[in-house]
């Protein structure tokens, strides 16, 4: 009997590899196995920031914190999401679990009172009144051809070399 070994890419194994151990899954960098990153939408209204972040089958009163820290809000909490369904004498049952925190930085005049939330139909709404206050651009005026020169530029200093003396000391 004689054994059939298939040949497989070295580089391409050893690649593989690499991405399992280093990749943004194995830092915990980009998402969690265990925990959710929750979608976020900002948005501007007049002068006023509003944040959406989408929050289904979360308890807000008892599993959700929202606060501004340092100059950043930050929206911090745990989901706990159990379904389950019975068809034709099987039970088909889906647990989500996890904690999350997302943070956003906030300009300076913005304080903790500026701050309101309000949560419907899973989706949390975050408004941060005056964000955008004192924001609003100035246009400059652009000029064609060579810069003018000030008097205190085009001014010559007359030395005494030119008449043939030599420079005091």
């Amino acid at each position: 009997m004689s054994s059939l070994t298939l040949w497989s890419s070295p580089l391409a194994d050893f690649d593989t590899i690499v991405r399992r151990t280093f990749g943004p899954s194995a830092s915990g960098s980009v998402r969690r196995t265990f925990g959710f990153t929750p979608a976020a939408e900002v948005t501007r209204d007049g002068s006023d920031a509003v944040l959406r972040l989408e929050l289904p089958g979360v308890d807000v009163s008892k599993d959700v914190v929202v606060e501004v820290v340092n100059g950043r809000l930050v929206v911090r909490g745990e989901r706990h999401d159990e379904r389950a369904s019975s068809e034709h004498g099987r039970t088909v049952r889906e647990v989500r679990y996890g904690s999350f925190r997302r943070a956003f930085a906030l300009p300076a005049q913005v304080t903790g009172d500026d701050v309101t939330a309000t949560y419907d139909a899973g989706v949390l709404t975050i408004r941060v009144a005056g964000a955008h206050a004192g924001t609003a651009g100035r246009r400059i005026a652009v000029t064609t051809g060579t810069p003018e020169t000030t008097p205190a530029e085009s001014a010559s200093v007359e030395t005494p070399v030119e008449s043939g003396e030599q420079p005091a000391a």
